[in-house]
C-alpha cells in the first residue's frame, strides 16, 4: 500500500472538504425568520379562507405544525401581534354563544342580508374559486423615510386635537391618502388600484405603509373586516380639507348644486323627527336628481322636498359635502332602510339640526372660518373655539 505525507494528503483535496470552514453571512436574525413564517401562514389564510390543518397535504400541515408552535411560545405570540391580520394567536375563552359569535374571524356568521342559514355565501363551489395573482404580505419598506415624516405629523395633530379617532364603520371609508389605526398600528392608504366588481362585491388592491416600517398591498375588502373589527379611522386635518375646497380655473364654471332637501315619508319613525334634513351635491339638476327618491334608500325610499340650493362655482363640490358632513357628525339620522332589493341600507347624509344652524354652516365653510367653529348638539348651536379643535 502506498504511503502519503500529511502533506499530500492535503493538497490531493478536489472537493476542499479539509478547508477552512467559511461562514455563511446572516442575512436574517430570529425575528425575521419567525416574521417570514408567519407571513406564509397569512397568505395561505387570505388563500384559503381558513387556517391550515393538519392534513395529508404536506404543505398545509407544515404551516399547521407552525402555528401550533406559535401558540405554544408566549414570546412569539407577542412579538408578531402586529401581523396578526386574523387575530389566529388570540386566545377566546368559549363561555357563551356570544363568545362564539364574537370569535367569528372570517365573518362566516354575518347576515348582510338577512338570508336564510342555509345559503352558503362564503363556501364559493369549487369551480367558482379563482385564485389571486399574488397574496399579501408584510415585509419592510425600503423607502420608508418618505414617509415617516407623514407618520409624526399625523401623531402631532393627534395630540393637539387638529385630527381625532373616528368609528370605522365600512369600505367605503378608505380612501386614498388616509390614515387609520389597525390594531394599534398606524396605516397610511399610499394609493388604491383599478376598483374591480365581482360577484356583486367591489374589491380593489391598496398599497399600505405601516408605522412599524413595514409595507403590504392588501385587498380592500380585507382591511375593511380587520378595521371594523379593531380598528379606527383617523380624521381629515381641517386646514388641509379646505385647501382644496377652492379650485379657480381661467374661466368661471359650474361645479354643480349643493342641495338640501326635507323627507316626506310617511313612515312614523322618519315623520316624526324634527328638524331632519339631507345635505348633499349633485353635478346635474337637482329636480332631475331627486325624481325617483320613492325608489332609492338614500332618500329613504320616499319623496322629498327641496328647501334650498345652491349653484357651485369653480369648487370642488364633493370635499364641501364630505366636510359639512363631518362637521355634523355627530347628529347623523341613524336608521335602517330596506331598498326594493331587499338589501339593508343606512343613509349618512341625513342630519337632525335646525335650519338655520346648516345654512350658516355652509356660509362658514365658503369663507374658510369653518375651523374657529364646532357644533354643540345639545343646545342646537355654533359655538366660536379659541384652540385648534376637530370637528369630526
Amino acid at each position: 500500500m502506498a504511503e502519503f505525507s500529511l502533506d499530500e494528503i492535503l493538497a490531493d483535496d478536489p472537493l476542499e472538504l479539509l478547508g477552512e470552514a467559511r461562514a455563511k453571512a446572516k442575512t436574517l436574525n430570529e425575528d425575521d425568520r419567525l416574521l417570514v413564517s408567519f407571513e406564509e401562514i397569512n397568505a395561505f389564510i387570505e388563500q384559503e379562507g381558513h387556517e391550515p390543518k393538519k392534513s395529508a397535504n404536506m404543505s398545509e400541515r407544515n404551516l399547521f405544525s407552525r402555528l401550533e408552535g406559535i401558540r405554544q411560545n408566549p414570546e412569539k405570540i407577542e412579538f408578531l401581534k402586529p401581523y396578526d391580520s386574523f387575530n389566529i394567536l388570540q386566545k377566546v375563552e368559549i363561555n357563551s354563544i356570544d363568545d362564539i359569535l364574537n370569535d367569528d374571524v372570517f365573518g362566516l356568521l354575518e347576515n348582510e342580508n338577512s338570508e336564510d342559514i342555509f345559503t352558503l355565501k362564503h363556501v364559493p363551489k369549487n369551480s367558482d374559486i379563482v385564485k389571486p395573482d399574488y397574496i399579501a404580505t408584510r415585509k419592510s419598506c425600503k423607502n420608508f423615510e418618505k414617509y415617516e415624516p407623514l407618520f409624526k405629523e399625523v401623531q402631532n395633530d393627534l395630540k393637539t386635537g387638529k385630527r381625532a379617532l373616528a368609528k370605522f364603520e365600512n369600505e367605503q371609508e378608505i380612501y386614498e391618502d388616509e390614515f387609520y389605526i389597525l390594531k394599534g398600528v398606524m396605516v397610511y392608504v399610499a394609493s388604491k388600484g383599478r376598483l374591480v366588481k365581482k360577484n356583486g362585491k367591489t374589491n380593489t388592491r391598496l398599497y399600505c405603509i405601516y408605522e412599524n416600517g413595514t409595507e403590504s398591498s392588501v385587498l380592500m375588502r380585507s382591511l375593511s373586516r380587520e378595521l371594523y373589527r379593531d380598528g379606527k379611522r383617523v380624521s381629515r386635518h381641517e386646514d388641509k380639507l379646505l385647501e382644496n375646497l377652492q379650485m379657480i380655473s381661467k374661466k368661471d364654471s359650474k361645479s354643480g348644486y349643493i342641495y338640501i332637501l326635507e323627507s316626506l315619508s310617511i313612515d312614523d319613525k322618519i315623520s316624526s323627527i324634527k328638524n331632519l334634513y339631507k345635505i348633499g351635491y349633485s353635478t346635474t339638476d337637482v329636480k332631475e336628481r331627486i325624481k325617483n327618491a320613492i325608489n332609492e334608500p338614500t332618500y329613504l325610499m320616499a319623496p322629498v322636498r327641496i328647501v334650498t340650493v345652491y349653484e357651485a362655482y369653480n369648487m370642488n363640490t364633493q370635499k364641501f359635502e364630505q366636510l359639512i358632513h363631518r362637521f355634523f357628525g355627530k347628529v347623523c339620522l341613524n336608521v335602517d332602510i330596506f331598498g326594493d332589493d331587499g338589501k339593508r341600507y343606512t343613509p349618512r347624509e341625513w342630519f337632525i339640526l335646525p335650519l338655520d344652524i346648516i345654512e350658516q354652516v355652509i356660509e362658514l365653510i365658503i369663507t374658510g372660518e369653518i375651523v374657529n367653529y364646532r357644533y354643540d348638539e345639545k343646545n342646537e348651536e355654533l359655538v366660536l373655539i379659541n384652540t385648534p379643535h376637530s370637528i369630526y
